[in-house]
C-alpha cells in the first residue's frame, strides 16, 4: 500500500533548562518548561531582548563614558540577538504560508 499523504513536520518543541543558581551557589529556582512550542518560546525571548535592550539604552544615557563604551558593546549584542529571533519568527511564519505539495 502506498502512503498518499506525508508526515506531518514534527512539532519542535523547548527541552527542559534550569537557570538562576547565584553563579552556583544553590540549585536553580527557574526553569524553562519543556515541551512549550518553539514558536511561542521564540516570541517570549524576542519580548525579553526588546526589554533587555530597553533597559541598556536608559542605562547608557546614564553611565560614565567608560560604563557607556561597555554599554554600547553589549547594545549591539542584543539588537542582534534581536534580530535572529525575529527572522527564525519570520522564517516559522513564512514556513507555514507555504502550501504542502
Amino acid at each position: 500500500m502506498t502512503k498518499g499523504l506525508p508526515d506531518p513536520p514534527a512539532s519542535l518543541t523547548t527541552a527542559p533548562t534550569s537557570f538562576s543558581t547565584c553563579e552556583s551557589s544553590h540549585p536553580p529556582l527557574f526553569s524553562v518548561r519543556p515541551g512549550v512550542d518553539l514558536e511561542d518560546a521564540l516570541v517570549h525571548l524576542s519580548t525579553l531582548l526588546r526589554g533587555a535592550y530597553a533597559a541598556n539604552l536608559k542605562a547608557t544615557e546614564l553611565a560614565s563614558v567608560t560604563c557607556c563604551d561597555l554599554l554600547l558593546g553589549n547594545d549591539h549584542g542584543l539588537e542582534s540577538a534581536t534580530a535572529v529571533v525575529e527572522a527564525l519568527l519570520n522564517g516559522l511564519e513564512a514556513q507555514r504560508r507555504v502550501p504542502d505539495r
